[in-house]
């Protein structure tokens, strides 16, 4: 926009009338836009760009469909072709949209690895460790957040939904806080960006918990919630064709609560199930 440029020409005495014919436009329009420098519809993309950025730094992972959404949700109305304007002028990309090849870099912890990979734990809600699978079905694929004690290896809060979001690991932390209420139990994840977003970090610091992160491309740096991932692979996800989210949603929730929980013996807890070990190993705790 030329207009502003007029108005220091003319601030040094060069005529308006002059300057505008150079530019090329008339001095009405530069004197009407005098009048209101900035339009409604500016005044209103500039809002809009403002609740983008706070969507996006919530949650790095939304594109300008996702970002859509949450503005609307949020009553303030504008089409997905708006947002995609908008977020293309500043540059507002999902990382998930980014090419990404051998020199792809991760995103910066936001927590110190207080594991360093030891996944061990003498009593529960010292150590929980989380993580995010997906798996497909005809509709699409279903995500999967769960949070697993690493003293017992009970799943104490687990998240499924259709999109991966910083609000699925947000969920899968806020029911395991529900389930233990814990305070100072150290929270191991990667550094995806569900875990690295505000939203989990506040929830995080909201419930008094310590955050840990390891070093993206190690496998080992959270091998004992990718050792559980395997065990879904197994016996869940590989026994069939899945046709709906739904119908895969449920049979992940029985296999977690009926036969990984109740039924699964595990070597290292001397051959009981999780729930069985628990039991055992509350009464000693409540006595310390």
């Amino acid at each position: 926009m030329m207009y502003p440029l007029v108005r220091d020409l003319a601030a040094d005495k060069i005529p308006v009338t002059l300057s505008c014919r150079v530019l090329g436009f008339s001095k009405q329009a530069f004197y009407k836009w005098c009048k209101s420098p900035v339009t409604d519809r500016e005044w209103s993309d500039a809002h809009l760009i403002n609740a983008a950025l706070d969507v996006h730094h919530d949650d790095p992972t939304f594109g300008y469909r996702f970002i859509a959404d949450e503005l609307n949700d949020a009553g303030m109305a504008a089409c997905e072709n708006r947002v995609a304007r908008l977020c293309t002028q500043q540059r507002i990309w999902s990382l998930h949209a980014r090419k990404r090849g051998l020199s792809r870099r991760p995103g910066p912890p936001v927590h110190d690895d207080l594991v360093e990979r030891d996944f061990t734990a003498t009593g529960l809600n010292e150590l929980w460790l989380t993580d995010i699978t997906e798996h497909p079905t005809s509709e699409g694929k279903l995500y999967m957040c769960a949070v697993k004690d690493a003293c017992s290896t009970r799943i104490v809060g687990y998240s499924i939904g259709d999109r991966m979001t910083a609000a699925l690991a947000v969920s899968a932390l806020a029911n395991a806080i529900a389930l233990r209420g814990s305070v100072g139990t150290v929270v191991h994840s990667d550094r995806g960006s569900q875990f690295r977003s505000n939203a989990f970090v506040r929830a995080l610091a909201n419930a008094r918990l310590r955050g840990s992160m390891g070093r993206v491309g190690a496998c080992a740096d959270n091998a004992a919630m990718e050792s559980f991932f395997s065990l879904v692979q197994k016996n869940v996800l590989d026994t069939r064709r899945w046709q709906t989210r739904d119908e895969l949603r449920l049979a992940l929730v029985i296999w977690i609560e009926t036969k990984y929980h109740r039924r699964r013996r595990q070597r290292g807890l001397g051959r009981l199930t999780p729930i069985e070990f628990e039991t055992l190993l509350q009464p000693a705790c409540q006595a310390a």
